[in-house]
């Protein structure tokens, strides 16, 4: 799990890559050499599969392909979801007197395929 902020201009594929980020910062797979024996880099990406799914105000402003990108292996799938948060609302723009904010949040769920790899 993760949050991804944009400060200034309510970007919101740079919150959820910010989100998606601080998702695996949180996260291990150091545990997988221990259960499976991956022969090489390209057995590893082809038998991780990452899901994301990221929950944004406006869903259709966030630019999947460039959240997915963020992700430093696995086969990869994006799911965006209407969530997250805008600040200020409408009914408090006047009195926050500050800039855009968005907060975006990312969930992630990666999979190894036991058929593609060789277990220890």
């Amino acid at each position: 799990m993760g949050t991804g902020i944009d400060l200034h201009g309510k970007d919101e594929t740079k919150a959820a890559q910010r989100a998606v980020k601080d998702a695996i910062s949180h996260s291990s797979m150091v545990g997988l050499g221990s259960r499976f024996k991956f022969g090489s880099f390209s057995e590893l990406e082809e038998a991780l599969m990452v899901n994301v799914t990221v929950a944004a105000p406006n869903p259709e402003k966030v630019d999947g392909d460039a959240v997915l990108s963020v992700l430093p292996e696995g086969r990869r799938r994006i799911t965006v979801v209407k969530g997250g948060l805008e600040f200020p609302t409408e009914d408090t723009v006047e009195e926050a007197r500050t800039h855009d904010v968005v907060m975006v949040n990312a969930c992630i769920v990666v999979l190894v395929d036991v058929d593609k790899v060789e277990r220890r």
